[in-house]
């Protein structure tokens, strides 16, 4: 670690600056200790149906001798899941691991071309998609190395009468569910059934081995798997449980996960951590219905939420979130995207409880930094670097940056990926040979050891909490043979942090933007379609050509 750490002065009392990475050997034997001590508390609950650990062991272990004993998958083979919120995700994602098999977690929202890619590039054997988003699986399989397609419908796990309720409104009445055939695919249900006729052998898993595939958007625009082992995972646990267990209560939790857990925020800060603590995960299918969410909320004596400042700032303008009962609330975590002030502030006026702000990546499973949970007011920091983790500002050559300059943050820790799947030059890239991450934001930090982003050097654009890549916009505008030249940038939004625009110059002088938006919604995921489209005649470049994203941004008003 970096001699001087002054972060570990201002470490709430009871925190420690080492955390045991060993205690658990794998993710499932955190699972499994959780078990052992919280058989009968409720584990997740969704839709009015709640699983308690026992059933959450049981299940998980059936889809577990599924895949081995059905599909015969062998140790590392990857599985891919693509779901929202719903009980089907943890007993699945368990039953993956218990098997010592990789989870590749895959957005439901992707389109064709970008599910392809993930699928084709982690090399999933297995896929298992909920029955909303079985046309896009349809389309693309064929092109895949997949063998065996799951389908499953939200109703599923919710018993009789409401799960066939559930499954006939969201198909015949919402009209959610589309048409789709993929030959040889089966039920989630029936994989549980055909478990229960085989044995789960003993399977040996390693701290190394890769627990999760975790798809990140690339520089170049092609989205790449950082592999998360199991070692990084239980590491995350133990640092972010050492850091917020301190006022917590064993097997009394009640954590709001409205955040997906495909992605790596609720993955590891809900799923993992409060497993660990004995906790309920109460799970939000649908948190963009603002007003059925708030409506649930009110029914939940939940204790924690963690979420994006969108999602916050969603729920604060929502009617009725004010008469909510926060009398249990101690513990709001923000992250994915920065915390807007005005957001932090309004939530503490409403609920009595701070927003506490935290930072990371999928690179780092993902905690880097929290701010100390006792903080009474919003300080703009993204926090300090938490147990056994190291941080420091480099400059471009490398070295070390003395307290409040700017320069590239760059972390260290037992969190910090393996590197991504299959690419060694991408990995050169960002770990260094002294295992440093170099994770592309501008941050400075101040004398008492917290940690402020100013910039980002990547010109990614973050928009409720997701990484939007230019390059990626780019590429798939100027497919159009319309266009002649696009650039994407990101512009400051209340609701979302910030929208895509993209700047195009017309090869067809009738190039409308309704054309340009209708072409995005067929190739790209709804987070990452331009918002605005605006037609130039040139764009700013380099003597060398290369288009000045700076300049459309620094144009935009703010």
């Amino acid at each position: 670690m970096s001699s001087d750490r002054p972060w570990f002065q201002q470490y709430p009392e009871g925190i420690p600056r080492e955390i045991d990475v060993d205690e658990f050997p794998s993710v499932v034997s955190v699972l499994e200790n959780a078990i052992d001590n919280y058989r009968a508390r409720p584990a997740f609950s969704n839709l009015g149906k709640t699983l308690t650990y026992a059933e959450i062991d049981e299940l998980s272990r059936q889809f577990a001798a599924y895949l081995l004993g059905e599909l015969k998958l062998k140790k590392g083979d990857r599985v891919a899941i693509m779901l929202p919120n719903c009980l089907q995700y943890p007993i699945a994602t368990f039953g993956v691991l218990r098997a010592g098999l990789t989870v590749v977690n895959t957005n439901p929202m992707y389109t064709a071309r970008e599910l392809r890619h993930q699928l084709v590039d982690s090399g999933a054997s297995v896929v298992l998609v909920l029955d909303n988003f079985g046309d896009t699986v349809q389309e693309v399989v064929r092109d895949t190395p997949v063998k065996q397609v799951i389908t499953t419908g939200l109703g599923d796990m919710l018993g009789f009468p409401k799960g066939n309720i559930v499954n006939f409104v969201l198909k015949y009445v919402k009209k959610m569910v589309p048409e789709y055939n993929i030959p040889g695919a089966v039920r989630f249900r029936a994989t549980l059934e055909a478990g229960r006729r085989h044995e789960l052998p003993t399977v040996e898993i390693a701290p190394s081995d890769i627990a999760f595939l975790q798809y990140t958007g690339g520089t170049t625009g092609v989205a790449k798997g950082a592999m998360l082992t199991h070692r990084n995972l239980v590491a995350n646990m133990q640092q972010s449980a050492a850091w917020v267990g301190t006022n917590v209560r064993y097997g009394e939790e009640v954590i709001i996960t409205a955040l997906p857990l495909y992605h790596i925020f609720a993955l590891t800060a809900n799923g993992l951590v409060f497993m660990k603590f004995g906790g309920l995960n109460h799970l939000i299918t649908n948190p963009r219905d603002m007003p059925g969410f708030v409506k649930e909320l009110k029914s939940v004596p939940f204790t924690a939420i963690t979420g994006v400042n969108t999602l916050f700032n969603g729920l604060l303008n929502t009617p009725g979130f004010d008469e909510i009962d926060f009398s249990r609330l101690h513990l709001t975590l923000g992250g994915g995207m920065a915390v807007q002030r005005s957001v932090a502030e309004r939530w503490k006026k409403v609920t009595g409880v701070t927003l506490v702000e935290a930072y990371g990546l999928t690179e780092t499973s993902p905690a880097a930094c929290i701010n100390p949970m006792d903080l009474k007011d919003y300080n703009g920091a993204i926090g300090l670097p938490i147990p056994s983790t190291d941080a420091c500002i480099k400059d471009e050559d490398g070295n070390v940056l003395p307290v409040g300059e700017v320069g590239e943050l760059c972390i260290k820790g037992p969190q910090v990926m393996k590197g991504y799947w299959n690419r060694p030059e991408e990995t050169a890239n960002v770990l260094d040979p002294e295992g440093w991450l170099h994770t592309g934001d501008m941050a400075r930090m101040d004398e008492q050891g917290y940690f402020y982003i100013v910039d980002r050097k990547k010109d990614m654009i973050l928009v409720s909490g997701f990484n939007v890549y230019p390059n990626e916009v780019e590429d798939v505008i100027a497919s159009m043979p319309e266009v002649l030249e696009v650039a994407a940038v990101g512009v400051p939004d209340e609701h979302s942090g910030e929208v895509v625009k993209v700047v195009i110059v017309k090869k067809d002088p009738g190039l409308t933007e309704d054309q340009v938006k209708a072409h995005a919604r067929e190739n790209l995921t709804g987070y990452k379609h331009p918002r605005i489209v605006e037609f130039r005649s040139e764009l700013p470049k380099t003597n060398v050509g290369k288009i000045l994203r700076r300049e459309l941004r620094d144009e935009s008003p703010r």
